[in-house]
């Protein structure tokens, strides 16, 4: 996995629209996007390219190295989404 977004998401989807390989999801079009309190980066699909950091206007987005303490959990939940 190479970045995380946090519980500071606030699905304006910014980094949807910058992300060269579609790997964030839920998309305002997805039946889960009403549902979920965040967007998720997929572990398999993210190609470490960065487009989605300097978007994120809630500052949200994180290199999986660079997740704040506070925030680690999110790391798990991030995977989990995309094992469903």
């Amino acid at each position: 996995m190479a970045y995380v977004i946090t519980d500071t998401c606030t699905k304006d989807a910014l980094c949807v629209d910058v992300c060269p390989t579609d790997c964030i999801h839920p998309k305002k079009d997805e039946p889960d996007f009403e549902a979920e309190t965040q967007l998720f980066v997929d572990p398999v699909e993210c190609i470490d390219c960065g487009a989605c950091v300097p978007v994120c206007t809630t500052d949200s987005v994180h290199a999986l190295e660079d997740v704040p303490e506070d925030k680690k959990e999110f790391i798990d939940r991030n995977a989990a989404y995309y094992k469903k």
